[in-house]
């Protein structure tokens, strides 16, 4: 499975969370700071969507063709149940 998207937009959060450091070291304005941390938040979201989206798409998918999906299912459930708290 290709993850070009996905892989750009860990790229961007990451240059993002370095911007926020500096901002911290900076001093700047706090509400500016929690800012760019909930986009950087949206994007770390947005790319754990996509993953998810491409896991059932292709690795759930595949073990339920193959029966075998009871495993999968419980550790898909798993990862949803952290990602929610």
């Amino acid at each position: 499975m290709k993850h070009e998207n996905t892989l750009a937009r860990l790229k961007k959060a990451h240059g993002q969370l370095g911007g926020i450091i500096r901002m911290v070291e900076d001093e700047s304005y706090c509400i500016d700071i929690v800012n760019q941390i909930a986009a950087v938040r949206g994007a770390l979201d947005s790319s754990a969507l996509i993953i998810l989206e491409n896991h059932i798409n292709s690795c759930v998918k595949r073990s339920m063709e193959e029966g075998d999906s009871s495993e999968i299912v419980e550790e898909l459930m798993k990862t949803l149940k952290k990602y929610v708290k």
